[in-house]
Order: structure tokens, then sequence, then C-alpha cells
């Protein structure tokens, strides 16, 4: 972990802060902008002496640094989830406020590759004033810069538009990097402290690269270089204001040559104003803004069409990377997922066990190991699988590190709890690790992260296949135990378990007593069929049924037929095949793929002339294992698909379960320059539209766009959790666990890329390693639902938190004396009433974030002042709360609705509820004193300032859709 970025501190980043502070220190005209809060933090309390954080302190102040975003990391905008994008920015802006009492209120994103509609709801909702971007398609970027419509007002989200827009520049076809070429040199310009070298700086101060000094003889050809591009920029906009960005990837590492070459350059274009027709000064992101805000001009809106995906060139399609590193992508939403529940589990432990024997500030340090982790891999190079090997590594190492620390504290708040109950049931372990029950006669303990009721099955290896399955109070629990599809030596149980919001339960795994065992699946293998000379006459099918589908499959290919949706009685011809797309890895002989790019070369080729099948099928489910060969004799499968359906007994909540079709894949190796896809055909009337999430948050609509080239390619779009394809009354809905590329080539089609393989010999990716040469076998679950629009409108929201958010499993083993089954305990809830919502809220966050500022800002930024914000002990009486509204205006008749809220009686079940402050999204501004500034437009005439919630009153809050609200809660006896 360490090693990566001590290699990037060492290297460079440590002498960025280092050197820059010093040198404004030196010009009180000299300004500077910082973004990623990781590496500054490093600095901060590593490398900064005393004096360096004083004139950090200073240099805020006279608003000569400035901090914008102020995330973590400068995240991804494309394959990350909303709640991840949140959190790295909350973590980044806890720190800023806590030590500096700044809020951020610029964007700087100018490198992830595209741009989400998401990012300027949440810029927005963070209480910024103004969002940058640059990355756009080539073409569009052309298009809006000769017609001067770079800048806009962007209303990312459809249903909160006006009250959450923001203003947007889009960086010119120059970026973010200062231009480097100059005539009258072959060096490149501007860059004089050259380029960071690796691993060790050079001892005599000399890098490579470093451009030519400003001297005497060329400082009137550099000014008239730099001018000219200041002039052919100012064409493309509106205002004779221009940024002209100065710096690049790395830079800044020796300031002081940086800015004493820049010094002179400014002065005398600044001294021939009067010949040269420009004045130039340091300003930063805030200051441009300021002053484009201030010429006060009408601007056009923007609506929530996103651009995404993003091409540089007609066969260079950035769209590879929503499934490069796929392992990564999966670990990442892993990781995500288990600190949500990490967080609402600790909460309620604190608030319910004040004098417990944990030691908090421990227990939170563990949380922050994985917060951490969780925000750094949001990176535009992390989750994306845009990193080398090495770096890739670090990204899994921290995942796992943070992964591992949050289970121990999981663990040991069961244990702590359980033993304080004195009811004879006294834990000498709990284990946490993945593979399954290490014994018989085991507990297995289930979370529920969820702020509703769960029904649904947990899946635990075991060793025999007769086995009992009890609840606390001695119940039998439904459970099926099958041969497992992975082993020969062990088996799969499949517990239904049943369990409220926010609570935990504990089940007995005993072998056989008696006859109340849990169902057995049994087995039937079918034979390998040759799917390229199946008959297409004699169609046998066969069925596999439950309370919400008929599955058919085609006997003569063994592969998926159709699906019949029971309630609407709507069958839809269904089959699904893998294909690989073969790519090109010779620069010499034309586009390639790598990390970053997708450039198929041809349509994509099926990959499998022989399916075998074998079908378990018991009381509660069925699972279809399908396994796909090259050809009828291979030995190994490259590919296979496990289809689970469920069955739920009399008595249960089956609705979601009994309406997913669960699908695991297992995909690779893969030969090299192979990308594959499932692709999954319908008889569906789609006109090949495409629909997909935004990050998790919104649906984006994807019409299919014939280019003239790349076609394929450029028709690729990120799906984050969600992707459909609908006709007039019928919608085919997929739902997955980690980010993927996804495209419809086809009408009636959907494809998902799963996994890529590549090799290439760009020397640019061969210098950096990024060759993608992945090797490993990908694991992704998707669930299908199929239904009628407003069936599936209900079912989809849902669906996909529970995919997101599945149970914790945890396993217990006893000490002693086997215990006498508590009497009194149905629920183990944290604590006594479970947290529940409404089904069209979601509980986006419940955590102790241990800040100690002030929530007051007079009194936070007064005691920075008097140097008071030291270390102390964390604050565990805050609670952090945020409630997301899941459904757009008009979306559904009775979801669409606002929903009130009593905050107090929502968290009665953690205590008495003493004081409720709004804030903004990542805490650091009260609402109330939270001011926007509001751009003219056509549409709204006035400008001022926007302020955009109501207010709650006594805790009675009303949830409008779209919206994510924000809240310190104070409980009493704290």
């Amino acid at each position: 972990y360490v090693f990566f970025l001590q290699e990037s501190m060492h290297a460079y980043a440590a002498n960025v802060y280092t050197s820059v502070v010093e040198e404004l220190m030196k010009g009180k005209h000299r300004k500077f902008i910082a973004v990623e809060q990781e590496f500054f933090r490093l600095w901060w309390d590593a490398v900064a002496t005393d004096m360096h954080k004083q004139q950090v302190h200073q240099l805020l102040q006279e608003g000569r640094l400035e901090f914008v975003i102020g995330g973590q990391v400068m995240h991804d905008e494309a394959v990350t989830l909303i709640d991840d994008q949140i959190l790295q920015l909350t973590e980044g802006h806890g720190f800023l406020y806590e030590t500096f009492g700044i809020r951020p209120q610029f964007s700087w994103h100018v490198d992830p590759f595209g741009a989400s509609a998401t990012t300027p709801t949440l810029f927005a909702l963070a209480g910024f004033n103004a969002h940058l971007i640059s990355r756009i398609d080539y073409d569009l970027k052309a298009d809006m810069q000769k017609n001067k419509k770079l800048q806009f007002v962007w209303q990312g989200s459809p249903s909160l538009s006006e009250r959450q827009e923001i203003f947007t520049h889009v960086m010119d076809q120059y970026s973010y990097c200062t231009p480097s070429q100059i005539p009258f040199s072959n060096r490149s310009g501007f860059y004089w402290n050259g380029i960071a070298a690796f691993p060790d700086p050079p001892k005599d101060g000399v890098y490579p690269n470093m451009s030519l000094p400003v001297t005497d003889t060329n400082i009137n050809l550099y000014a008239q270089t730099m001018v000219a591009n200041i002039k052919e920029r100012a064409a493309w906009f509106r205002t004779s204001d221009v940024l002209w960005p100065w710096g690049c990837d790395k830079q800044f590492f020796n300031a002081s040559v940086q800015y004493s070459n820049m010094d002179l350059l400014l002065d005398y274009i600044n001294k021939h104003s009067d010949e040269f027709g420009v004045t130039v000064q340091y300003a930063t992101v805030g200051d441009y803004f300021q002053a484009i805000y201030n010429r006060n001009l009408t601007w056009e809106i923007r609506d929530s069409q996103d651009f995404l995906p993003y091409s540089t060139e007609p066969f260079q399609a950035w769209t590879g990377f929503y499934t490069s590193r796929s392992t990564l992508k999966g670990i990442a939403r892993r990781a995500s997922s288990l600190l949500y529940a990490g967080e609402s589990f600790f909460t309620q432990y604190v608030r319910k066990h004040p004098a417990s024997s944990i030691c908090k500030c421990r227990a939170l340090r563990q949380l922050q190991s994985l917060r951490w982790a969780v925000s750094e891999v949001q990176h535009h190079d992390g989750i994306t699988g845009t990193e080398s090997p090495k770096v890739k590594d670090m990204y899994t190492n921290n995942l796992m590190y943070g992964m591992f620390n949050v289970k121990k504290l999981m663990a040991s708040i069961i244990m702590d709890m359980n033993n304080a109950k004195k009811n004879g049931e006294v834990y000498s372990s709990i284990y946490i690790n993945d593979s399954g029950i290490p014994d018989v006669d085991q507990y297995v303990v289930v979370y529920n992260p969820l702020a509703w009721n769960i029904t649904t099955f947990v899946a635990v290896s075991v060793s025999h296949l007769e086995m009992s399955v009890y609840d606390e109070l001695g119940h039998s629990v439904p459970a099926q135990v099958q041969s497992s599809a992975e082993s020969h030596s062990t088996y799969d149980l499949y517990i239904l378990v049943e369990i409220s919001g926010l609570s935990y339960r504990k089940y007995n795994v005993k072998p056989l007593i008696g006859k109340q065992s849990a169902f057995i699946g049994r087995s039937v293998k079918y034979k390998r069929k040759d799917v390229t000379r199946a008959n297409q006459q004699n169609r046998q099918l066969l069925p596999v049924v439950n309370n919400c589908y008929q599955v058919l499959f085609d006997q003569n290919t063994n592969l998926m037929h159709s699906i019949t949706e029971r309630e609407s009685n709507q069958t839809v011809q269904l089959t699904q095949e893998f294909l690989e797309y073969h790519v090109n890895g010779d620069v010499m002989k034309g586009p390639i793929s790598d990390n970053y790019l997708f450039a198929p070369n041809a349509s994509a080729v099926p990959v499998s002339k022989a399916v075998g099948l074998e079908v378990v099928s018991g009381n509660l489910m069925t699972e279809i294992r399908q396994y796909f060969y090259s050809n009828v004799t291979s030995q190994d499968y490259i590919y296979a698909v496990y289809t689970r359906m469920y069955t739920v007994p009399e008595g249960y909540d089956g609705k979601l379960l009994c309406h997913r079709i669960e699908q695991e894949y297992s995909v690779g190796p893969l030969e090299l320059n192979r990308e594959a896809v499932l692709r999954t055909s319908t008889n569906l009337n789609t006109r090949q539209l495409l629909y997909t999430d935004s990050n998790g948050y919104q649906i984006q609509k994807r019409p299919f766009k014939a280019y003239v080239n790349n076609a394929v390619a450029r028709n690729y779009y990120p799906m984050v959790q969600t992707a459909y394809i609908e006709d007039d009354t019928t919608r085919l809905m997929l739902l997955a666990e980690r980010a993927h590329g996804v495209s419809s080539q086809g009408n009636g089609q959907v494809e998902v890329m799963l996994h890529r393989r590549l090799w290439n010999n760009l020397q640019w990716d061969l210098n950096y390693n990024l060759t993608l040469n992945d090797s490993s076998v990908v694991r992704p679950v998707i669930w299908l639902i199929l239904g009628t629009k407003s069936v599936t409108n209900i079912l989809y929201r849902t669906s996909g938190l529970a995919l997101e958010h599945r149970p914790v499993i945890m396993f217990g083993a006893f000490s002693g004396d086997k215990p006498k089954l508590p009497g009194q305990l149905q629920q183990n809830s944290v604590h006594g009433s479970p947290v529940t919502i409404p089904p069209n809220l979601h509980l986006q966050t419940l955590s102790i974030p241990g800040w100690r500022y002030s929530s007051n800002h007079a009194e936070q930024v007064h005691s920075i002042r008097l140097g008071k914000q030291k270390e102390g002990d964390a604050d565990f009486s805050r609670v952090l709360l945020r409630i997301r509204h899941l459904y757009e205006v008009g979306e559904d008749p009775v979801l669409s609705q606002p929903v009130m809220v009593n905050l107090k009686s929502l968290l009665k079940g953690l205590g008495s509820v003493m004081a409720v402050e709004e804030r903004s999204l990542t805490g650091t501004w009260d609402v109330n004193t939270l001011k926007r500034w509001k751009w003219k437009t056509a549409r709204y005439p006035s400008k001022g300032f926007s302020n955009s919630t109501e207010t709650s009153e006594n805790c009675i809050v009303t949830v409008h859709p779209k919206e994510i609200r924000t809240f310190f809660v104070y409980f009493q006896g704290q």
C-alpha cells in the first residue's frame, strides 16, 4: 500500500506542496489550486513542518491557495456508484473543514473520461457555485467551441431541475494542460521544471525535458506565443476572460523555477499590454468563475443529457474501461457494501451500548481504514482499471485490509453484545472467513444492512448433505442443500432468511437430527449439444417454473428459449450466448484496444459450438448450470452460467425473490486480445433503444447512433447498477453488482461486456504497463427481471439495492456447554425496534463520522484561528444521516410522491432524538446559510442566490423525488 503512494510522494508529490507553499510566500501575486486530498493529507501529516502548516493557513485565508473539489480523489464519473462518490467527497471535505474551516466551492473535474449527469447534481448539493469539465467527445467539443457554447447552466437531474442546477464550463480543445509547442525551440515550452523522474528525484536538480528558461533574448517570443494562444481561445467564449491553465499532470514539483519564469513572462506581457491587447494575472478557479459571474450574462440551459461515452478521435472510443479489471471493480463494490453495513452496525452499537467493552476510537480507526480505501479507489485511474498491475495491487490490498478490519469490528460487536446478555450463550469466536462453516453445529450470523425487511436466501458452504437449520427459538428454517457447482468436496446450503431492517439473526446449522432436514437439490445432467447442428424442427423444451416465471430451455441446444411472466401471461423469446470481439494490439496495423479504449475489428464472434446442461432442483430453488465449450470434444469449458430461480414457501414475503432470475457467470481465462460479452437476444421490438443508469442515481436514455466510424464501440455505455430494454408493454431489466460496458447492437438485444484480456505495443502503454494482460477468471452476478413497465418500476429500485447490499454473513462457535436457545429473542436488532423506512426512500447513510468540527461556522473558524483544532478525541455524539428518494417525478403514480418522514420516530430505536440539523451533502454547510450563486438563464432571468431546501420543522421532513437530504442527529444522554 504504502509503497506506491510513498514512491509518488518521494518522486514528486511531497515536493509539489513543499515548494509551492514556499514559493507562494515569496510573492503576494502568486496563486495555486490543489484538488486531491489524499496526497495533501499525506504531506500534511508526514512531511509539512509547523512553519509550512502556518503558511498554508495564511495562504488559504488570503485566497492564494485554493482547494477545488476537495474530495480524497478526482473520482471517475462513468463506473462509480453515487454512494462512493459522496463518501470520497465527504471524506475530503470533513478533513478540510475540520483543519482549516474552509469549504470548496468550485469543481475541477478535468480528467475523468466523459462526464456524467449525476456529478452536477452532487456538486450542487455539496454547495458548489460552478462546475468545470474537459473530456467530452472531440466532435461535440469542436462544435460547441465554434458556436461559443462551452459554458451553460446544467440541470443534471430531471426531477430536481433548477433547484440543483450548476453553471458548467467545458475546457476548450487544449484541455487542462499548458500547450507546450513553441515555434522558436524544439524543446517544449512553459514547463521549466521538466517532467518528474521516478523513483528518485535527480541529485543535481536537472529533470528531463526542462523548457528553455525565459531570457532577455527569448522573452518576446515566449510572450507572443502565449498571447496568440490566449487570443485563439478567447474567440471560443462569450466573455473576454480566458482561463489559461498553467501546469499539467505531475507538475510544480520544483515550483521556484516555474514561478520565477512565469513572473518574468507575466510582467513583460502586462508592461506591453497595449501592444499585445491582453493583460494577464495569476488566478484560482474561483477568481475565474467570479469574473464570469460578475459579467451578469444570460446562459443557456442544458438538461439531464450527459457526456458519455467519450471519444478522442474517430477510432478512439474510451468505452473499454467500463469493463477493464472486472475483479477490481467487483472488490471495490463489495468493500463499499461492507462499509455501509459496518457503519450502521457500529452506529447502533454506540447508541445502545455506551458502556461497551470495545474501544470506540480503535473501532473508528478500523472503519476509517475502509473509508480511505473505498474513497481512493474511486479515482479516475482506480476503479476504471486504467492503472498498472502494481497500482491495482495497492488498491486491492488496501480494500482487503479495510474489509478485514470492518469484519473484525462487526464480529467483536456481536461477541460483546451476546456475552453482555448473559443468557448462557458464550461465544468462543466469531469467524469472518468467507469460505463457509468450518465444522458442523455452528451459528450463522446474518446482518441485514438495509432499512427495510428482507426475505432472501444466503448461501454457505458446508461439508455434509444432510443438515438442519434452526432459528433463535429452535424453530426449523427452510433451507436447501445441493452439490456445489465449483467444488466436489463441499455442498452449498441455501438458508431462507427473514430479517428486519438493520438487524441481525442467528441460525444454528446442525447435522441431521430427526426429520426436520433441509431439502436436498437433485441433479440431472443432460448431454452436451452441438449448437451449430441443432435441429430446429422437433424442438423439445424443458420448463423451469416458479410462482412468477416459466423459463424454457431448448434441449436441442441447451440454451434458454423463452421466459413467460406468469401474472401477465406474456412470453418473451429470449436466448443468451457468449461472444468475443477480436481486437488488434499492433499499432502498425490500426486502432488498438487497451485499458481505456475499445476498438473492435469486426462484429463479435460466437465462442462456443457446444453447450452442456445440468439442472439441480429442490423445493426452494432450481439452479440451471450451463457450460460453454469451444467444441463438442473440448475438455474444459471457458464460460459457465448458473441461473437460479426461487420458490418461496407460504407465509413468507417472496415478492422480490420470486421476481428475479439470478445469474452468476464464470468467464476466463480469455485468450489474448479478446473482449467477452454476454448477448441476450429477445423478440421485443425495442427499436435498438437502451436505457442505462447514471451512477446508480438516475436513468439515461441511450438511442443507437449510426456513426460512420467505430459505431460498435461508440454505442457502448457504462452500466453501474441497471440497464434495460423494452417494447410498448414489456421490459427486460438487468441489475449488476459491479460496473460493466453495455450496448444494444441490434433490435431486441442487450449485450454486457464481462471481461477483457489485451496486449498492445503502443509505447505509452508499455511505458506505464497499461496492457491489460488480465488472465483472471471473473464471476460477476446479474439479476434479470421481466415484466410490465409498471411492475418492473416497483421492483427494480428495491431489487437493485438488495443486490448492492446483500446481507453480511459471519460464523460463530460456542465455548463450553451447549447453550439453551434463548427464548425471548425473535430479532436481534442491535437495538430495540429496527429503523424502517418506506419503499421509495433509501437510508443512504447512517454513520458516526467522528469529526470534531463545530457545526456552527463562526465558532469553527474562531477555534481554528485560536489554534484549538489540534488533536482531540473523535466526536461520537454526532450521527450522520442521509435519506434519498429513489424515484423521479412522474415515474410511478404512488412511489413518485413526496414522503413525509418524522425523524424522531424513524430513529427512536437508536434513542431519543434531541436535535437535528440539516446540512449540505458533505455535511460542511448548514443548509440555512448555504447561498449558492444563481446564474441567469432565459427561463429564470433574475440573478441572485439559490437556497435549495425547505427546512425541517420539529424533525418532520418532506422528501421530494430524487432528493438526497443530509442531517446531523444528536441524541439525549450524550
